[in-house]
């Protein structure tokens, strides 16, 4: 009898594949381990095995495994389930769910080896790179590439390997390499014989003349008289304030013995006096969302902004671990999880978990392997919507924060999933219950609960009876006018800013656009420089004093003159942070102005740092583009300002009003949320605008009746599902052809309204022209057979040899 394995590759292919093992592997084998596998000619890959039986595969013969990589299954079949979902879902590969799902420390790839052979080379023969090679691998068997690249001191070393490959001196060879090592902590402890008293008054007599490791040994005994805890290396050198010099003797006298223990890289401490009493319109809050879950599993809480939402989610988190559950705690942004993370951690201790892409790839292995295992370290789990894949198994409760936010969409590479709705499946195969919470829910979710698929729940007043901030409108048009502006800032702004400043007050300042200006212009010829490779102007920033391309990373030096004209007459035109950062600087010399945006926010603590630099007062005005907008809580912020409301309004999209409304509620709820009212200023052209209108009188509901009407009326979600297909190719003239004839096919086989083929914003993006097709499917068709038609018609249109080049993505649910 034969043995077969069905595996899935991290790769973007359709299918699955078949192995060939034998009937102790096929044994040991379990649903949920890695196996190395080859694949092509010299490729090995990690594979997830998804299942064993005995059919051969028809249409080809089954290679055997490379190595089986795990001893117990590190996914559980509740994953493979959802994955598949996914898969299936948002029209994607499951190989690349499996890639997106695992931390990339499990998905190991092959390293290439070069080994010498046994044949004699004549020295003479050789070039002097290609005898560096050969001189290098008399001294060790084999290279990686990385060492060969070091040894030559040049990058283009593939012509050298390959010139040497066909002189017949060295061969190749595949290998897989782990890349998690668990993290071990060096401790030392005394020789079991010196602790009893006449060997230790031996030892102290004969360390007399060495008198910096008696005091060493001394210092040994009075910390462990301190602590009850094993003494780490690291420990005992920084409070003995010895270098390891000294240690290093006793250890070679083997008066000291070193051990390692394995420990966590991530860990938490809980707070003495974290506890706390909810409000009675918070209890209230809590006893309805429990209730609504007897007849519902999602349930929305819509509390306007410092209602004390995070309050309720952690009473509710301890009913659930109290049974015993592990929770989920989903965040849009990794800026929200710093904050986060301090509140529940000091509530709940080390029963906290974080995973989010800022954590190194060893400290994500290590939260997943928490996961797996049921730790009590991985009760609450808090993440970003990556978090979504881990391996759970008695999942309680998934709590969704800020879930009207766009960034739970994942747009590029696939799976293109949203991670709310995902959510909500996961939650339905552990039955668990889920809780969306946001002071501006998104139409899709409040229009739920009025067709009472969710609950809802509502909050009305802030924590503490704090009243909602004053909004005040500023009309630029006026100011400008009569010139009552300075810079980008009116003087109600400026006079705002200076008196919350005297006052001991911290300031926000919102401009959804990084960068010092959008772009230069020739004021001679209007020309305006442009990414060579995208089709977008270049991005100021002043003090690189450069053009930058946000889309393909291109820069080039400020010019001096215009390229096009030659004229030195060059301005900037619109304003993005950095531009805000300079004037205030200007404006407010004496004060300290922090900035907060993608270009600050790099590195693993780059939102930690300038949150708790603007928590601890080291910074009185923060300026920042949408990051600033997601639930953050200041006690000292007293003052939003909205610089230029009109840039939220005014884009092309179906949810700009959506989006523009729940920017700036968002924005200023960041103001007055501890004891005094707060105060929000708006710049804008256009003060009688209805969304801004509505943000002043904090009407949701006007909006929501508002949107979900203009949404029924030009099919649009949540009454259409939206399939946008995008069609990428480097010549212009071939992709009209090629998506003109993907368009006419959809167009005959679907009976749903398609738009398209069109032109996007940015018709080209890194050298390649864009085109994109918008299918509209109704509530009430069936979207499975509607995407199995899609699927049908994308198969025959990759078929075809002269589209062969084209590339096509799918994305579900457009955002």
């Amino acid at each position: 009898m034969q043995y077969f394995i069905e595996v899935v590759l991290p790769l973007a292919v359709a299918k699955t594949f078949t192995y060939q093992v034998s009937e102790t592997e096929f044994n040991y084998i379990q649903t949920g381990m890695r196996v190395a596998v080859p694949f092509g000619k010299t490729k090995i890959y990690t594979a997830l095995v998804l299942e064993k039986h005995n059919k051969p595969p028809l249409l080809y013969t089954a290679k055997e495994i490379h190595q089986i990589l795990d001893e117990k299954p590190i996914v559980n079949n509740l994953q493979i389930k959802h994955w598949q979902w996914i898969a299936t879902y948002y029209m994607c590969s499951l190989g690349e769910v499996f890639r997106a799902a695992l931390p990339s420390a499990f998905v190991l790839e092959s390293e290439t080896l070069i080994s010498s052979k046994s044949k004699v080379i004549d020295s003479v023969q050789l070039k002097d790179d290609e005898y560096l090679i050969i001189e290098a691998l008399e001294a060790q068997s084999s290279l990686t590439v990385a060492e060969i690249i070091k040894i030559l001191g040049k990058k283009t070393v593939f012509p050298v390997i390959n010139k040497l490959i066909a002189k017949g001196a060295i061969s190749l060879h595949e290998e897989i390499k782990e890349v998690y090592k668990p993290k071990l902590t060096r401790y030392i402890k005394l020789q079991d014989e010196f602790l009893q008293q006449d060997q230790l008054t031996q030892l102290l007599e004969v360390l007399s003349r060495a008198k910096k490791q008696r005091e060493l040994v001394l210092h040994y005994f009075q910390l462990q008289a301190q602590e009850k805890n094993p003494i780490s290396v690291k420990q005992l050198l920084e409070t003995s304030g010895v270098s390891s010099g000294v240690l290093k003797p006793l250890l070679g006298k083997e008066i000291f013995v070193e051990y390692y223990i394995n420990h966590d890289r991530v860990s938490f401490e809980k707070e003495e006096n974290a506890n706390f009493q909810l409000s009675a319109s918070q209890a209230k809050a809590l006893a309805s969302i429990e209730n609504n879950f007897k007849n519902v599993d999602v349930n929305l809480l819509h509390g306007v902004t410092a209602s004390g939402k995070t309050e309720i989610y952690i009473k509710l988190i301890e009913h659930y671990i109290k049974t015993n559950k592990q929770v989920l705690f989903l965040l849009p942004e990794i800026a929200l999880t710093e904050q986060l993370v301090q509140r529940l951690t000091a509530y709940f201790g080390n029963e906290v978990a974080v995973f989010h892409s800022k954590y190194s790839n060893n400290e994500r292995v290590e939260v997943w392997n928490q996961v797996l295992e049921n730790s009590e370290k991985a009760k609450v789990v808090i993440g970003v919507r990556s978090a979504l894949f881990l391996p759970f198994s008695n999942l309680g409760l998934i709590v969704i924060d800020e879930e009207h936010e766009a960034t739970y969409k994942q747009q590029e590479p696939a799976p293109r999933y949203h991670a709310r709705d995902a959510a909500i499946v996961l939650a339905k195969q552990h039955q668990a219950k889920v809780l969306l919470g946001s002071a501006t829910p998104s139409l899709e979710s409040f229009y739920n609960t009025t067709i009472h698929k969710y609950g809802i729940t509502t909050l009305t007043e802030r924590y503490g009876n704090v009243v909602l901030p004053e909004i005040v409108l500023v009309d630029l048009k006026d100011k400008y006018f009569r010139k009552k502006m300075t810079g980008h800032f009116s003087n109600v702004l400026l006079e705002n800013i200076t008196a919350e400043i005297e006052k001991g007050k911290q300031v926000i300042l919102f401009q959804n656009r990084r960068g010092f200006s959008l772009f230069l212009e020739c004021t001679t010829c209007g020309h305006v420089p442009h990414c060579p490779n995208c089709d977008v102007s270049l991005t100021y920033y002043k003090l690189r004093n450069q053009l930058k391309c946000h889309y393909c990373g291109h820069t080039i030096a400020k010019p001096t003159h215009c390229h096009n004209c030659n004229s030195v007459e060059i301005n900037t035109k619109g304003f993005g942070t950095e531009q805000i950062e300079i004037e205030l600087q200007a404006l407010f010399p004496k004060i300290k102005i922090g900035r907060m945006d993608q270009d600050t926010t790099r590195g693993k603590f780059g939102f930690e740092k300038i949150i708790d630099a603007f928590k601890n007062k080291e910074y009185d005005i923060l300026v920042g583009t949408q990051m600033l907008a997601k639930g953050l809580h200041f006690d000292n912020v007293s003052l939003v300002g909205i610089l230029n409301a009109d840039n939220l309004l005014n884009q092309p999209h179906f949810k700009a009003y959506e989006r523009a409304y729940q920017m700036m509620t968002q924005v200023a709820g960041r103001a007055g949320r501890k004891n005094e009212k707060g105060k929000v200023v708006i710049q804008t052209y256009n003060p009688y605008h209805t969304t801004i209108q509505q943000v002043v009188d904090n009407d949701y509901l006007a909006m929501y009746k508002e949107q979900i009407y203009e949404r029924n009326n030009f099919k649009y979600p949540p009454f259409y599902r939206l399939i946008r297909i995008t069609i990428k190719h480097r010549d212009f003239e071939h992709l009209k052809n090629a998506s003109l004839w993907l368009y006419n096919v959809l167009k005959q086989s679907l009976n749903v309204p398609i738009l398209g083929p069109e032109e996007p914003m940015i018709s080209r993006i890194r050298n390649q022209y864009i085109r994109t097709i918008l299918i509209k499917i109704p509530t009430q068709t069936h979207l499975g057979n509607t995407k199995l038609t899609i699927t049908k018609v994308l198969t025959s249109f990759e078929a075809i040899a002269q589209y062969k080049s084209v590339k096509i993505t799918s994305n579900v649910d457009v955002n």
